[in-house]
């Protein structure tokens, strides 16, 4: 195999150096001490604008940039996602009420690299159907990490999500998918979260992506709001939706974001 340092596949992947997991490391960690510190943040009466104002300074804090702000004409340091909301829910005037779930998904620049990681969280008590529905999403992506090594395909990383899902009688959302990054925040390859095993491109030690499976209730249909932004479940079931950035090691995986309190998961720590 070329191991050339910073060889692009022609998939158009980039293979990074073993020095560059530091980098991602101390990102990914950044991100991931955010996510801890806001869980006790997340209770009724909040607002999800005062939990992004609580990251937006942790971030300026910390001597990183957040990649969202400005990101498209984004202006917020995090996406908040609540209930029915799939993906790229916006921070505001939204109050919290018992029993709401929400993902928080942050993205810091730390010296050039990108930390990318989102989790749930739960406002209040937790129903037995939204608790099922985490923690199906939660190990679905364990799934699909678990998948990560080289020889195997992208197709064995959705396939292992994919069929974990719908076991559970759960679907799959197909309008959004994870990526590659590094020092860039969106990069070749898409990372779908469905798939057939032995399909899709070779992973290779060295390749840096995101997994963030996002996981409905109901049907895997989604529809974007007027806003531009905020992604729903078009029958308005539940989502959830977790998310690690990880590398391939010559005889694995190792994971980027993983939460430095274990707090990964709305009902640890």
């Amino acid at each position: 195999m070329d191991e050339t340092p910073g060889r692009v596949t022609k998939d158009g992947i980039t293979i990074h150096e073993p020095a560059d997991f530091a980098g991602m490391h101390a990102a990914g960690r950044l991100a991931a001490e955010i996510l801890d510190e806001i869980a006790p943040l997340v209770v009724p009466g909040a607002t999800t604008g005062e939990i992004d104002r609580y990251i937006t300074e942790r971030v300026e804090n910390s001597g990183a940039v957040s990649a969202t702000i400005g990101y498209r004409g984004y202006q917020h340091a995090s996406c908040i996602s609540v209930n029915h909301v799939v993906c790229h829910g916006i921070p505001g005037g939204k109050v919290l009420k018992d029993g709401d779930i929400l993902n928080v998904d942050v993205t810091v620049i730390l010296d050039g690299w990108y930390g990318d990681t989102s989790r749930m969280y739960v406002a209040g008590s937790l129903s037995r159907k939204a608790e099922r529905l985490i923690q199906v999403t939660h190990d679905s992506l364990m799934k699909g990490i678990e998948a990560v090594k080289p020889g195997n395909t992208f197709g064995d990383i959705g396939y292992a999500i994919q069929s974990y899902v719908e076991a559970h009688r759960m679907s799959v959302v197909r309008d959004f998918c994870g990526h590659g990054l590094g020092r860039v925040f969106h990069a070749p390859p898409n990372v779908l979260h469905y798939g057939r095993p032995g399909k899709g491109p070779v992973l290779e030690e060295g390749m840096f992506f995101t997994i963030e499976p996002m996981v409905n209730l109901g049907r895997p249909e989604t529809k974007i709001l007027a806003d531009d932004w905020t992604a729903v479940t078009r029958d308005k079931s539940l989502s959830a939706q977790f998310e690690h950035s990880v590398g391939v090691t010559a005889d694995g995986v190792d994971i980027f974001t993983l939460s430095p309190a274990g707090k990964f998961h709305p009902t640890w720590g």
